[in-house]
C-alpha cells in the first residue's frame, strides 16, 4: 500500500474516533462511527488474500447493521424527545436498540460470532488496531449513555461475554482467535460494571488496551500466528519470551499484575451492590480464560517443537525491539501499586 494511501487511513481512523468523542449530537457521533468503518476496511484488504476479504466483508455487514440500528434507535429518540442530545436517552425502546447496536459494535456475546473470523483473516497489525483502537468510539458512547442503560440488559451480557469468551478459547490454537476471545472476556467485565461505576469501566479499559497491545506487538515482533509458532519463540528472543508469559498472566487477571486491579475493584464494587452470587459466577468465568493463558505460557516455557531447526536463523534472532515493548511490558506488570491512589480518587 502506498505511503500516501496508509497516512490518509491512518488520519481519517483518529479524526472518525475523535468526531465521536467530542460530539454532543448524535448524529455526529454516528457519523464519526461510520469514518471509522469507511477507513479500517481498506486496511483489512490490504493483503490481497481471499481471507483478508472475506473478513473485511463480514466486519462491514456487521458495522453497517449496527450503525443503522444506532441511526434507528437515536431516530426514534428525537422523535420522541424532540432532541438529538446524547445524555437524554429516556426512553426504553431507543435504549435498549441503542445498548444492542453498540453491543453488535463491540463484540459482545451474543453478538461475537464475527470477532474471531475477522480477526483471524488479518495481519497482526490490523487486528491490533481492530482490537484496541476501534473499540473507543463505541466504548465511549456507551460510557456516556450508561446511566439510562437497562442495567438487567447490561449484566445478562456481561455474564455471557465472560462464559464465552473464556469458553471459546480453550480448544483454539490460531493467536488471533485467543485474542479475540480474550477480547470478547474483557469486554464482559467493562460493560458489568458501566452502570454502576463508569470510572471502574474506564480504568478497565486503559488496562485492556496496554495489556492487548503489547501481547499483540509481541507477537508481531516474535512472528507468532499459533501455539506451534509460539513453542519455539524462546529459541529466537529469550527476554520477550518470558515478558510474554507475564503479560499473559496479566491477562488472566492473577496477582501482583496490573489485570488483577481491574477484576478486583469490578468484584468489590459487585459486592458492594449486594450482587455476590453475579460476583462469584465472574470470578469463575474469569477462570476459563486464565486457563488457556496458563496453557499458553505452558506452551512459551515448558514446551520443544516437534523438529528444532538447526538454523541460524532462529537462534536469538535479533528484532529491532521499538522502545514501546519494554514501556508497555513494564505497565502490563507493575501498574498494581497505584491501587490506594485509585480507592482514594473514587
Amino acid at each position: 500500500m502506498s505511503p500516501y494511501a496508509l497516512s490518509m487511513l491512518m488520519s481519517s481512523l483518529a479524526v472518525g474516533t475523535i468526531v465521536t468523542l467530542s460530539s454532543h449530537h448524535w448524529f455526529l457521533a454516528w457519523m464519526g462511527l461510520e469514518i471509522n468503518t469507511l477507513a479500517i476496511i481498506p486496511l483489512m484488504t490490504k493483503m490481497h488474500h481471499p481471507r483478508a476479504t472475506e473478513s473485511a466483508t463480514k466486519y462491514f455487514l456487521t458495522q453497517a447493521t449496527a450503525s443503522a440500528l444506532i441511526l434507528f434507535s437515536t431516530t426514534i429518540n428525537a422523535w420522541m424527545t424532540g432532541e438529538w442530545t446524547i445524555m437524554n436517552m429516556t426512553n426504553p425502546t431507543p435504549t435498549v436498540i441503542l445498548t444492542l447496536a453498540l453491543a453488535i459494535k463491540l463484540g459482545i456475546a451474543p453478538f461475537h460470532l464475527w470477532l474471531p473470523d475477522v480477526l483471524q483473516g488479518l495481519n497482526m497489525l490490523t487486528c491490533l488496531i481492530l482490537s484496541t483502537w476501534q473499540k473507543l468510539a463505541p466504548m465511549a458512547l456507551m460510557m456516556l449513555t450508561s446511566h439510562q442503560l437497562n442495567t438487567n440488559l447490561l449484566i445478562a451480557m456481561a455474564l455471557m461475554s465472560t462464559i464465552i469468551g473464556g469458553w471459546g478459547g480453550l480448544n483454539q490454537t490460531q493467536m488471533r482467535k485467543i485474542m479475540a476471545y480474550s477480547s470478547i472476556a474483557h469486554l464482559g467485565w467493562m460493560i458489568l460494571v458501566i452502570s454502576f461505576a463508569p470510572n471502574l469501566a474506564l480504568l478497565n479499559l486503559l488496562i485492556y488496551l496496554v495489556l492487548t497491545s503489547s501481547m499483540f506487538l509481541m507477537l508481531m515482533t516474535l512472528n507468532s500466528t499459533n501455539t506451534n509458532k509460539l513453542s519455539i519463540s524462546w529459541l529466537k528472543t529469550p527476554t520477550l519470551a518470558a515478558s510474554m508469559m507475564v503479560t499473559l498472566m496479566a491477562l488472566g487477571g492473577l496477582p501482583p499484575t496490573s489485570g488483577f486491579l481491574p477484576k478486583w475493584l469490578i468484584l468489590q464494587e459487585m459486592t458492594k451492590q449486594h450482587l455476590g452470587a453475579l460476583s462469584a459466577l465472574m470470578a469463575m468465568s474469569a477462570l476459563l480464560s486464565l486457563f488457556f493463558y496458563i496453557r499458553l505460557s505452558y506452551t512459551i516455557s515448558m514446551t520443544s517443537p516437534p523438529n528444532i531447526s538447526n538454523s541460524s536463523l532462529t537462534w536469538r534472532k535479533k528484532k529491532n525491539l521499538t522502545y514501546v515493548i519494554p514501556i508497555l511490558i513494564i505497565m502490563s506488570a507493575t501498574m498494581m501499586p497505584i491501587t490506594p491512589t485509585l480507592l482514594l480518587l473514587n
